[in-house]
């Protein structure tokens, strides 16, 4: 009974997939700052998620990483598990782990489309199913989804990731509408450019066209995106909504 109520007396827990780099690793550190208990997941970037738990235990913070392939059921399972068992109960579930691949649609394999669904839309499905049912059996909690400006708008050479995007905005509406009766909240955000080794293919003179056509004349950060989290997290009543953080470019 002493171990179930010393659980209970943390603060909100939550899991960050794909948060060894990235915008992943900055909502961890974001969140871990506001004395948030986070779990960041990481698959194969050991190293960064180390030097992610590293730099934040030096500013005097606590961060539990823990390695799964979220595509994978049983691994996505025991990740959240983790955060149960551990903490008593999961709050927050921001999925954020993904790929890109730019290629053209005649070019894309059925490998390609299979690992791309699977990675970016499947590994949701995964996670979410097996947090809902604490989140449900504690009458609160909030899912994120990271979704993209390319599921809003369509990318070209892009079809595959585009359609795996557009899936989670589907997948949010839908389970909002679905778990708001269980005070569980859903809400995604679509990145617009955003200054991450993701990008890293375009060229400086890409880049520089790209923000021409941006409003706001200027490619995001992870810190943008970090603080629509934060907020979220804050925040009680908006639930089905896609935020997106684009400058201006989609509107």
């Amino acid at each position: 009974m002493e171990e179930k109520l010393e659980k209970n007396t943390v603060n909100k827990v939550i899991v960050v997939t794909g948060g060894s780099r990235g915008i992943g690793a900055e909502i961890v550190k974001t969140l871990a700052r506001e004395s948030y208990t986070v779990i960041l997941n990481y698959n194969k970037s050991e190293a960064c998620a180390k030097n992610v738990e590293s730099e934040l235990k030096k500013e005097g913070h606590t961060v539990d990483i823990f390695k799964a392939d979220v595509s994978k059921k049983e691994e996505a399972q025991a990740l959240v598990q983790f955060a149960i068992e551990k903490y008593g109960r999961i709050d927050v579930l921001v999925n954020n782990a993904g790929i890109s691949q730019t290629k053209l649609f005649t070019d894309i394999t059925e490998e390609d489309w299979q690992n791309m669904l699977k990675q970016n839309l499947t590994s949701v499905f995964y996670t979410t199913q097996e947090a809902v049912k604490n989140m449900i059996h504690n009458k609160q909690g909030l899912i994120i989804n990271m979704s993209s400006i390319w599921g809003q708008t369509g990318g070209s050479m892009e079809v595959h990731y585009s359609t795996a995007k557009a899936g989670i905005i589907g997948f949010t509406k839908a389970l909002a509408k679905e778990l708001g009766p269980s005070n569980v909240r859903v809400d995604a955000i679509a990145p617009g450019i955003i200054d991450t080794d993701m990008n890293s293919e375009y060229s400086d003179e890409e880049k520089e066209a790209i923000k021409e056509e941006i409003p706001l004349g200027k490619i995001g950060t992870t810190n943008n995106i970090a603080k629509c989290v934060k907020w979220l997290i804050e925040d009680d009543y908006t639930t089905g909504e896609v935020i997106s953080i684009n400058g201006g470019w989609n509107m």
